[in-house]
């Protein structure tokens, strides 16, 4: 006769993966909050892209400054956005194994926590990089109010 789980065990696995789903309900914040800091940073770049032709010799040592900075966040968010994805996947691959675990008879519990310890870091990484990011905006906040005095 074929192994057939038991309605307990199918439960037991529903409740083993609350909390990396609560952890996915996380990453998807931080995904949200990450696109909307790109989207605002492109935005930036592309108007000062557009001005720089017609910009005086000084204006335009400037911009092409604030220009390298954007690029740098841009690359940062990014680094930031791959993280977060990876550890999204890495959540959902954990998600799969406690029900395979449990609707089959293989002792994968190893590989369970491997894949959850893996979606931690990679939280963190993003999280890393979420902050560089934030600290090289502020800097860029405070080259532009040192411009006005």
């Amino acid at each position: 006769m074929p192994y057939a789980p038991a309605l307990p065990t199918i439960a037991e696995a529903i409740q083993a993966s609350l909390s990396p789903v609560f952890m996915l309900t996380g990453i998807g914040a931080l995904l949200n909050v990450l696109t909307g800091r790109l989207a605002r940073v492109i935005d930036r770049a592309r108007v000062l892209e557009e001005r720089h032709p017609a910009l005086q010799r000084d204006d335009r040592t400037r911009a092409a400054a604030e220009l390298r900075r954007l690029a740098r966040r841009m690359k940062v968010i990014n680094a930031s956005l791959f993280l977060a994805v990876a550890s999204a996947v890495a959540t959902c691959t954990v998600v799969g194994m406690l029900f395979v675990g449990a609707l089959t008879r293989y002792h994968i519990g190893q590989w369970v926590a491997f894949s959850f310890i893996l979606a931690m870091s990679l939280l963190i990484a993003a999280f890393v990089a979420f902050m560089v990011e934030v600290r090289l905006s502020i800097h860029a906040i405070r080259v532009r109010d040192e411009l006005l005095r």
